[in-house]
């Protein structure tokens, strides 16, 4: 799917839209017209919510999409809702939040698997603010998207973390791990 580099002049109201009608302080019946051709492809994206002007930024929600599964357009107006609502991190965004959040769309590529020998040998191709990651192993599963490594920058740091989002323990490991490895395009009001 090409994306131009202007989507995020689409991609941020719609999911701002979907917040809005998600806490009922908006219903919009025209939000399934006027779709540009590359959102009605199947697409992935995460939509993660921030309070604004906080430094360092408060994270409010966070959902998203590893695989395409769905229209582009679906999956940001799902996750944006989603993001809002049903984040198990925390409660449901109250109608009087919503001015002060910031949005972020991030459109994921494709995962590929990284081959690695070890743990060490993983930690050494992963690459520091380019890389997303899922991490699965017998039913445990985390990711952490690329904006993840401005808060933890050191590569053996990042993986201990995803360990812990993924139910494990930071000394866990199995020579029977997946990991895989994505990028994104993000856009973010300001």
């Amino acid at each position: 799917m090409s994306i131009p580099s202007d989507a995020g002049s689409w991609l941020l109201p719609t999911a701002r839209t979907a917040i809005e009608e998600a806490l009922s302080t908006r219903h919009d019946d025209s939000s399934s017209s006027g779709i540009p051709e590359w959102a009605a492809a199947p697409g992935a994206c995460f939509v993660t919510l921030t309070v604004r002007g906080r430094r360092p930024e408060k994270l409010r929600g966070c959902i998203g999409s590893l695989q395409p599964w769905r229209p582009l357009d679906a999956d940001v107006r799902g996750n944006a809702a989603a993001a809002a609502t049903r984040d198990p991190r925390f409660p449901a965004v109250r109608p009087a939040e919503l001015a002060g959040l910031q949005i972020e769309v991030s459109v994921l590529s494709e995962t590929t698997p990284i081959p690695f020998t070890d743990q060490e040998d993983l930690r050494s191709q992963l690459r520091p603010r380019i890389d997303g990651l899922v991490l699965s192993w017998d039913g445990h599963r985390g990711t952490f998207l690329p904006q993840v490594w401005d808060q933890i920058p050191e590569p053996g740091a990042f993986l201990d973390q995803l360990k812990r989002k993924a139910g494990l323990p930071v000394s866990w490991w199995s020579e029977d791990a997946v990991v895989e490895r994505y990028t994104v395009r993000a856009w973010e009001e300001r």
